[in-house]
């Protein structure tokens, strides 16, 4: 109890005390058994208190036994009925026992009420005025002495004005005093003209009144409870739209109950009506509900909006001020709704209102509002501290917020987030495993899901904020999918984008090629023992996928990585997995793998049906892409580089020998007898004699050389690094390679290899000037084995020894 209301108290007793001992002394009684008759009845009518609807205090006849008292009883007779009627009520007739100093306070305001009320009544007498000019101003005393102390200490209390709570709590009872009034006149004429025990007969008729009217009063309760128990259904329902809208817009349930709390805060503050605090209250949940009216990809979008995005983000508030304005508030919910985008200086939106035109409630949810908003992750920018948040705020008094609503606000803001924290946390849930659930079977495949029972889910907005989530990654996956035909891209976004919705560790997806499923792509945890895998199809889980074409929910991943590695040393327990069907049929399986047992769910299972069909025919174009991409690089016979490809290494090696200043040899090879490989042994046996030599080539080459097919038997070489001193080992094995290639295809010697070289920057600076110059020299070199060859021959007609080769 705060120090003034101990004092005040103090003074109530100390001046009450002396009043009661001087009315009680000396006591004096003309008819005792009168009083005795006239305090039994007035300790039962102590009892009859009703409490009326929409206020805070109660309402007793006891008042018309002090002022029948006045006019017909002793003054100490009238003291102390008063005053034990008084401790009566605080012992036996009050909700809560009170303690002995509400006693001694209550007693004391009544001995002083009594005093002072029987004063003025005998001073009115001496007067000469009528006896009911005498009674009523009498009860008007008695009312204001009786009333004012008890709001007094209310007052001290509870913080509140004086006047406020004596007019909210009591002056709504003076014409009952009056009433009173008029009915202690008519007992105290009744008991002088029939005697006092007429004065006792209307006892019966104030506790009928008292039942007629308490009856009435609890039809009259129970008629408002229900009338406030249907608008408070009212305001829940569009209270729950409004947090579904919030949800869908980024934001949370916290949001609008910080929101409220500050606003509410605010307003009290500021002293403003009950009303309009109401109001506020309601507003602070319901000002974003005309978001309906939006597009939803304009509220989720991650990002600034448009101008024309923006200018239709601004219907919301005249959107949602329409719809409250059906559902009729008893407080000025919707000028506030429909203002709470206005500034102070007139630029908002959407009247253009400024500084006092602006509903006050709108003014203190303006500021409200972007303070929330600023202190609050958004998917565009981070959270700013709640100092530099309030800091922008005070920059803004003035001119975009109400400088009272910002000067309150930096005043009080750490009080007001303490009790935003209070009322926003939210009490822990705890996650058990689902009981009842079918454990995988020792060889680790299930030919069905197990009817897994449903996930502890949070509450509603959760789930709303979840499906939202949803929405909106299979459209961005969707789109993501078809943007890129390379495939190692398209698979790293489906890996990051499906991570958001279906939670996983290690992630594979598995191309069939030749009855094996070989992992294409492989992330997470243990993506090097997943990329290492060769599942044959109906082995393990993902081949039993590939196999059957159903998927498979918390399979056992043991013994997918049993096909490289022994059984139990996997460290993943759950696999969900899901066939890739393509246009020209099974393509794969698709595979999320989790290291707590049976954690996946039939909705982690729904969603990745849902997408298979479309990442399916993503991962066959990208397949399709790169084929085209290697055949218009690569030679299909051979399968080395082919003349396009060697154009652009060259270059490439090329430009870096500029940078590094290194050289570059270039070797352009022919086939000697090709020819007649093909006319001896056919064409098919001349492609596999092509091959070979490419090989052979490729194996007597360092590992970062180049050799590429430049068309019919025609190859060429590329040496980075390679001076003219160092080359000639390298020609010599490249002819022994072209040797080998006819031995092993034709069994006989018929191959050769012509060479010719090109080294940069030498014999020239591009590509062009170096393939020609390897090129010719290529052809002198293979004119000059010609012109050999055919000296040999008529060397050998004549029997002459033969020239030998160089």
């Amino acid at each position: 109890m705060p120090l003034k209301a101990k004092l005040y108290i103090g003074v109530i007793c100390t001046l009450g005390f002396p009043l009661l001992l001087s009315g009680l002394l000396p006591w004096r009684s003309e008819d005792p058994l009168r009083f005795a008759c006239y305090l039994t009845v007035a300790m039962f009518v102590a009892g009859l208190k009703l409490s009326l609807p929409g206020v805070k205090s109660t309402l007793s006849a006891t008042f018309l036994f002090v002022l029948f008292g006045i006019q017909e009883l002793t003054p100490a007779e009238t003291m102390a009925l008063a005053c034990l009627v008084t401790a009566v009520q605080c012992v036996l007739h009050a909700p809560h026992r009170a303690k002995p100093v509400q006693v001694l306070f209550n007693v004391s305001t009544m001995a002083i009420a009594v005093s002072v009320t029987a004063s003025s009544y005998e001073t009115l007498a001496s007067q000469h005025l009528a006896p009911a000019v005498r009674l009523l101003v009498a009860a008007g005393v008695f009312f204001t002495l009786n009333t004012f102390p008890v709001a007094a200490i209310l007052s001290f209390t509870e913080g509140k004005p004086l006047r406020k709570i004596w007019y909210e709590c009591y002056f709504w009872s003076f014409p009952y005093y009056l009433a009173g009034a008029a009915i202690a006149g008519l007992m105290s004429v009744a008991q002088r003209y029939v005697g006092w025990q007429s004065a006792l007969l209307l006892v019966p008729v104030i506790f009928l009144i008292y039942r007629s009217y308490r009856s009435y009063l609890e039809r009259l309760e129970f008629e408002k409870q229900h009338a406030e128990e249907v608008a408070a259904l009212h305001l829940r329902t569009i209270e729950a739209l409004a947090l579904a809208i919030e949800a869908k817009d980024q934001t949370t349930h916290a949001h609008l109950r910080r929101v409220q709390v500050y606003a509410v805060e605010i307003a009290k503050e500021l002293g403003i009506s009950e009303s309009e605090i109401e109001a506020v209250r309601a507003a602070s949940l319901l000002h974003d509900i005309g978001k309906l009216a939006v597009p939803e990809h304009i509220l989720s979008k991650p990002g600034r909006l448009t101008p024309e995005e923006f200018e239709k983000m601004k219907i919301h508030p005249t959107v949602g001020a329409e719809i409250l304005d059906r559902v009729q508030f008893i407080h000025p919910v919707v000028p506030i709704v429909r203002s709470h985008h206005e500034k102070w200086n007139g630029a908002g939106y959407p009247a253009g209102l400024r500084g006092e035109e602006i509903p006050i409630g709108a003014r203190i949810l303006a500021a409200v509002d972007c303070l929330d908003a600023i202190t609050s992750h958004r998917p565009y920018r981070r959270a700013l501290p709640l100092e530099e948040a309030i800091a922008l705020i005070v920059e803004e008094s003035g001119k975009s917020f109400d400088p009272r609503v910002v000067e309150v606000l930096q005043r009080r803001y750490r009080d007001f987030q303490v009790l935003a924290d209070a009322c926003t946390a939210a009490p822990n849930v705890a996650v058990t495993a689902a009981p009842g659930c079918i454990a995988p079977p020792v060889a680790g495949i299930e030919e069905a899901a197990p009817p897994l029972p449903a996930e502890e889910q949070g509450d509603f907005l959760h789930s709303i904020a979840a499906a939202r989530r949803e929405v909106q990654t299979l459209f961005e996956l969707a789109q993501d999918l078809g943007n890129s035909l390379s495939l190692d891209e398209t698979l790293s976004v489906l890996a990051v984008r499906l991570r958001r919705i279906i939670p996983w560790d290690s992630m594979a997806i598995y191309v069939e090629r030749d009855g094996v499923l070989k992992p294409e792509y492989a992330s997470g945890d243990d993506f090097r023992l997943f990329s290492s895998l060769e599942i044959p199809v109906g082995h393990g889980v993902s081949g039993w996928v590939a196999a059957n074409q159903k998927p498979i929910l918390n399979g056992n991943p043991d013994v997918e990585a049993s096909q490289t590695a022994p059984a139990g040393r996997c460290r993943l327990h759950s696999a969900l997995a899901v066939p890739l069907q393509g246009v020209a049929g099974n393509l794969g399986v698709l595979t999320l793998y989790r290291t707590e047992a049976n954690s996946f769910t039939r909705d982690h299972l729904r969603i990745l049906l849902a997408i298979s069909a479309k990442v399916a025919l993503s991962i066959e174009n990208a397949l399709r892409f790169r084929q085209a991409e290697s055949s218009a690089t690569t030679d299909y016979l051979t399968g080395m580089p082919n003349a396009r490809s060697l154009f652009l290494h060259l270059d490439a090696e090329l430009a870096r020998a500029r940078r590094t200043n290194s050289p570059v040899t270039v070797l352009v090879c022919d086939l000697d007898g090709f020819k007649q490989v093909n006319d001896r042994h056919g064409h098919l046996e001349g492609n596999r004699v092509l091959r070979t030599v490419a090989l052979g080539l490729k194996d007597a080459c360092r590992e970062y050389d180049y050799v590429a097919r430049m068309g019919g038997d025609e190859f060429v070489v590329i040496l980075p690094g390679l001076t003219a001193a160092a080359l000639e080992p390298r020609l010599i094995a490249f002819r022994e390679a072209s040797r080998r290639a006819g031995l092993e295809v034709c069994g006989s010697e018929a191959l050769g290899l012509s060479i010719g070289q090109a080294f940069f920057p030498e014999d020239g600076a591009d590509a062009e000037k170096l393939l020609a110059e390897a090129d010719r020299r290529m052809y002198k070199e293979k004119q000059d084995t010609r012109h050999r060859a055919s000296v040999s021959r008529k060397l050998w007609d004549l029997d002459l020894p033969a020239l030998p080769l160089q």
